[in-house]
């Protein structure tokens, strides 16, 4: 295995009294592209929320480490300018927040972080404009209010963008298939996949195969009753859809 990126170890956690995790344990090296599926209820949500910071989620156990740093320790912020970035299922509206304004303001949070000067509006134009042509995005949308009125396509094409934007050593993609047409697929796994480098990484939380067919893993990872209970390669992804969850957790008990 390349250099690990991210380490997690025995991580137990609890949301409203209520144990979520289990022990779970996983390390992503360099460059490394890892799937984690399991049924409805596993955990794999609470195992993206709990890298990413988000409140009410409550670790009891165990420890996760990004670059040899104590995530747990770091506020959500300080987790995004280490260079982690949460990719949502349910992409969240923000009303009069104009989406050029809101990329600007965050990629100029990031250079400032790391002691880079900010960009103006126009070269920030410029840059943004590269690559909502690399992604098919049309420029209307910067000037909507973020993710207002969008559709279930455009939402994930604005969370692709920012992620071209900010260029993160790991991105956390939670389920972002949900809810996309093919066409739609296709752009939010071409996004993906024109980020893959030898210092990049990225966590893909996914029900189904068919997001493994166009980002191809380097390893997949079965999730049940907040356990991973099955590790393999891609090949293991084909064999789930073909058998079922039900099936392969029984074989790994």
């Amino acid at each position: 295995m390349t250099a690990p990126l991210l380490e997690i170890d025995n991580l137990h956690v609890t949301v409203d009294g209520r144990e979520i995790l289990r022990g779970l344990s996983l390390t992503i090296g360099a460059g490394e592209v890892h799937a984690v599926m399991g049924p409805n209820g596993s955990g794999k949500s609470t195992l993206s929320y709990v890298i990413a910071g988000r409140e009410g989620y409550n670790v009891t156990e165990g420890s996760v480490r990004f670059r040899g740093e104590d995530v747990l320790e770091m506020e959500p912020e300080e987790r995004s300018h280490a260079g982690l970035f949460l990719a949502f299922q349910y992409p969240l509206e923000i009303p009069g927040v104009g989406t050029n304004t809101f990329l600007r303001t965050a990629y100029n949070a990031h250079r400032k972080a790391h002691g880079e000067p900010e960009l103006d509006g126009m070269a920030f134009l410029k840059l943004v404009r590269e690559k909502t042509k690399a992604l098919g995005i049309r420029d209307e949308m910067l000037k909507r209010p973020v993710n207002v009125g969008f559709s279930g396509g455009e939402k994930k094409r604005n969370e692709i963008l920012q992620m071209a934007l900010l260029e993160p050593a790991l991105a956390v993609l939670d389920e972002t298939d949900s809810g996309l047409d093919i066409d739609a697929l296709k752009v939010v796994a071409e996004g993906v996949n024109a980020l893959r480098a030898p210092d990049r990484s990225a966590l893909v939380i996914t029900h189904y195969q068919r997001l493994l067919s166009y980002i191809v893993p380097d390893h997949v990872h079965i999730l049940a009753d907040g356990r991973i209970v099955r590790s393999g390669g891609k090949e293991l992804a084909i064999e789930l859809e073909a058998k079922g969850y039900q099936d392969l957790i029984r074989e790994a008990a």
